[in-house]
């Protein structure tokens, strides 16, 4: 049923939700037995894919601290962000630059009554309920006004969102608007589905599409075409676990680089730079 809560919000526990179940792939405890549900669908038949949800994860927290200690960028923009977890955008970049500034940006209900306790906490934070298929309304939201000045360099984070964005939905117009609406000097920070034309992939993904009505797996070129017109950083757009890692001890190839499991190739990362 549909619980309306003192804010406003109506959060429906009858119906799953991406951000809940991605919550509950993470452990996290703020989900209802229909996220669960899915959840499950994905330890239980596709053993091992809980990976490419700390793969993700861990990439947006090295993109943040990479950002935040080698450019002047303070000011962040959350797309599509999901349930507060372990190392937010805000913690991670205040962390390494106490004055850095975030807009989180939702449309999940759930997300948005957690993201009041982010701003009673932190007044650097704000919580715009918006779609990220609308880019323009959360450009001039007042949320995000009274936070982001952009007349400098903005970090825009889409992580794990535009595979949510089917192709009839034009990921990548949304994309070039706010590259459009920021600086030269602004990143661009991406993570998505990737295309592996083999089983795993493509149960995966009717998965998604079955349950939620969306969900797209690019190829590489795709992705990458996301990001026309930005200069992609090294290592370029490459599985989650190999941009920019951690030493770590484990499994390595003869190429020197970990040896990744399946589900960790299907889930790529970028950085890119406006220039000019």
């Amino acid at each position: 049923m549909a619980a309306m809560r003192d804010d406003g919000f109506s959060i429906d526990s009858t119906r799953p939700s991406i951000a809940r179940v991605y919550d509950y792939l993470l452990g996290g405890k703020d989900n209802y037995a229909v996220d669960r549900e899915v959840g499950d669908v994905f330890t239980r038949d596709l053993p091992g894919s809980v990976a490419i949800a700390f793969a993700n994860r861990a990439a947006l927290t090295r993109a943040v601290r990479e950002i935040t200690t080698t450019t002047g960028v303070r000011q962040f923009i959350d797309l599509g962000s999901g349930l507060p977890t372990v190392d937010n955008v805000h913690q991670v970049a205040q962390r390494h630059a106490p004055e850095s500034r975030v807009v989180y940006v939702d449309n999940d209900p759930h997300v948005l009554v957690h993201g009041r306790a982010l701003l009673e906490e932190n007044d650097r934070t704000r919580v715009v309920p918006a779609d990220v298929r609308d880019p323009e309304g959360i450009r001039t939201h007042p949320d995000t006004l009274a936070l982001i000045d952009f007349d400098r360099p903005v970090a825009v984070m889409f992580s794990a969102v535009l595979h949510h964005v089917n192709d009839e939905e034009d990921p990548a117009a949304i994309v070039r608007h706010w590259r459009d609406q920021v600086p030269s000097g602004s990143y661009f920070f991406v993570s998505h589905f990737r295309s592996g034309n083999n089983p795993e992939t493509a149960e995966a993904e009717r998965i998604l599409q079955e349950t939620f009505g969306r969900g797209r797996w690019r190829t590489d070129e795709e992705i990458e075409s996301l990001l026309d017109g930005l200069e992609i950083l090294d290592p370029g757009i490459v599985p989650a676990p190999l941009w920019r890692p951690e030493p770590v001890d484990g499994p390595w190839s003869a190429g020197g680089e970990r040896e990744l499991t399946v589900w960790e190739r299907l889930i790529v990362a970028g950085l890119a730079r406006k220039v000019g």
